[in-house]
């Protein structure tokens, strides 16, 4: 297996590119429409089809870069089974297995930061966690449907059950971290060490995180799988 981790700077966004080596079949997942040329360069230079771009949950900080890619690629958008966007190709449910030839996917329902969002499980050493648990952190709760209780859950139960040595990838990172273990979030992550579900749904109720800087763009971008032009339209609802 094939696996790149691709960052932009500006949205503090994390981009995965998996491929099964001999196919060259390839998945990006979080693809940002701004890193868009450095995405196809590096298909280009690896000698990689792009078959998926796969989504954690609709973005409230950037805007996919799927709609174009999939009009360059040809390739199929797949989104969480739930989330606001009809553009796209597949919605994929809890537990299924995308597969990539002899590379597997797993999408592991992750609910909370958003009511729609899926964890992926690569192969049976590493997971993307998108936006649910971070570097010793976690996603906010306080739109897109969040509930704090119900990350709570997703965490401690979901992820928290895959083997302490599961590398843990996130969506986003702020900090300079890379990558984490399951057993390093279970034992040090500071938002759900030493609180139970009501304590952690406390906590999160309590902040007052900045709304992100991309909100009136992204949203209604993304509901459309990143087709800016068709966003317009609708953007004066998150005024």
């Amino acid at each position: 297996m094939l696996f790149r981790q691709l960052f932009d700077q500006d949205t503090g966004t994390y981009t995965y590119l998996i491929a099964d080596e001999a196919s060259r079949s390839a998945v990006l997942v979080d693809p940002v429409i701004e890193q868009l040329e450095r995405d196809l360069r590096l298909l280009k230079e690896l000698g990689l089809k792009l078959k998926y771009c796969l989504e954690t949950h609709v973005h409230a900080d950037h805007i996919t870069g799927t709609a174009r890619l999939r009009e360059l690629t040809g390739c199929t958008g797949v989104v969480p089974e739930g989330a606001p966007a009809g553009c796209a190709d597949y919605f994929i449910k809890d537990g299924e297995v995308l597969r990539v030839s002899a590379v597997t996917i797993k999408a592991i329902a992750t609910p909370g930061h958003t009511d729609s969002h899926m964890a992926y499980q690569v192969g049976d050493d590493r997971v993307l966690t998108g936006d649910a648990l971070l570097i010793r952190g976690c996603g906010r709760t306080d739109f897109q449907s969040g509930n704090a209780a119900q990350l709570y859950d997703s965490i401690t139960q979901k992820l928290y059950s895959l083997p302490d040595e599961t590398l843990v990838y996130p969506a986003h990172d702020y900090h300079g971290n890379t990558v984490s273990t399951i057993g390093e979030e279970k034992a040090w992550n500071p938002r759900t060490h030493g609180r139970d579900r009501q304590g952690f749904a406390d906590f999160m109720n309590s902040q007052n995180f900045p709304y992100p800087a991309k909100i009136m763009e992204a949203l209604p971008a993304n509901e459309r799988c990143g087709n800016v032009a068709a966003a317009a339209i609708t953007e004066t609802r998150y005024a």
